[in-house]
Order: C-alpha cells, then sequence, then structure tokens
C-alpha cells in the first residue's frame, strides 16, 4: 500500500484541532470558493455539496499520494440554513431565534484525489436552553462568531451554558465528525 500524504482544504481552527486529535498528521492548503448551491438541493444536501466544490478546487493541484479532507457544516432550523452571520445584529438575531428551540447541524465530508472519492455527511440535533437577550449581547461581544454557521462555536461559553440535549456527534457541532472522518480515512487505506 501506497503512503498516503493528508491535506486538509480548510483554515478553520477547530478542524484543524480535530483531525491532528486523531492523529492524523495534514498539510493545510486552502484555495478561495464561492460558496454557492443549487436551489434544487435539501439544507442536508447542502454541505456534501459544498465540500465536494471547496475540495474540487485543489482536486487538480494534488501530487501523486496526496488525498484531501474537505468539510462545510450548516446550521437548520425550521427546515432552513441559518447561514454565518454578517454582523453583530445578524448574529443577535440568528441566536434569538435558535433559543429554546432544537437545531439541526449537518456537516459534509468529502475526501479524495483524481483517482478516487469519498463523502458522508453526520447530522446532529441541538437543543437550547432559553438564552435572554442580554446573554446572547455579550456572547456575540465576547466571542464576535461571525465565522461560525448559525452564530455560536458550541466549544465556547453559549455552548457550556446553552446546549440542553444533543442527539449525535459533539465533534460534529464543531465542525468535523471525527468518528466518520476516522471510518473514511480507514476506508481509503
Amino acid at each position: 500500500m501506497k503512503h498516503i500524504s493528508w491535506i486538509l482544504g480548510s483554515g478553520s481552527p477547530r478542524r484543524k484541532e480535530l483531525l491532528a486529535g486523531i492523529g492524523v498528521t495534514f498539510e493545510v492548503r486552502t484555495k478561495d470558493t464561492e460558496e454557492v448551491y443549487p436551489d434544487h438541493l435539501t439544507p442536508q444536501e447542502v454541505p456534501l455539496y459544498l465540500a465536494a466544490l471547496k475540495a474540487a478546487a485543489l482536486l487538480e493541484d494534488l501530487g501523486e499520494n496526496e488525498v484531501v479532507i474537505c468539510a462545510d457544516t450548516v446550521v437548520i432550523l425550521d427546515g432552513e440554513i441559518i447561514g454565518k452571520p454578517t454582523d453583530r445584529e445578524d448574529a443577535i438575531s440568528m441566536l434569538t431565534k435558535l433559543s429554546a428551540r432544537t437545531h439541526e447541524v449537518v456537516t459534509g465530508v468529502f475526501m479524495g484525489n483524481s483517482e478516487r472519492q469519498i463523502s458522508k455527511a453526520e447530522s446532529t440535533m441541538v437543543t437550547f436552553t432559553a438564552l435572554t437577550a442580554e446573554e446572547i449581547a455579550n456572547y456575540v461581544d465576547e466571542y464576535k462568531p461571525f465565522d461560525k454557521a448559525g452564530s455560536y462555536g458550541v466549544q465556547e461559553w453559549l455552548g457550556y451554558v446553552a446546549v440542553e440535549k444533543l442527539e449525535g456527534t459533539y465533534t460534529n457541532v464543531m465542525g468535523l465528525p471525527t468518528h466518520t472522518v476516522y471510518k473514511m480515512i480507514s476506508e481509503f487505506n
């Protein structure tokens, strides 16, 4: 079997930490990719599509024995994708909608090179307790979650105090379902 050189197609500090945490040695490479998707996709299909789109931008530049891992995470509430906030007010609005509700977090993972590709999606249901307007505003001002789907990081203060129940995997909500990635790497080998 040939030695595989793993390439993480993400600059996310959380994804780097999680991939390293399962013992994978990798290099980070990214290319700016416009995250647009066809209207006919269900919200649950979007992260798989976007993960493959990010990977497609990197595939042609892969060297021999290199395999790229890309991921995309979306937050879904009432059948609608809640993306990354545009500003403070948008973040507060998103978190107000998520307060005292259950939402779905779906991460799509793409792994491959020009010869072989596999992809899988993982879903986690997250229930938030009721949050006050002051708690939400303080979190947004302190943690500035503008780069996060749904305006929150489960590994930050809000995740510690607001997550009442989680059905699925914690690392999926962080942005990379490590158990799924580990299985995919084994499958790829």
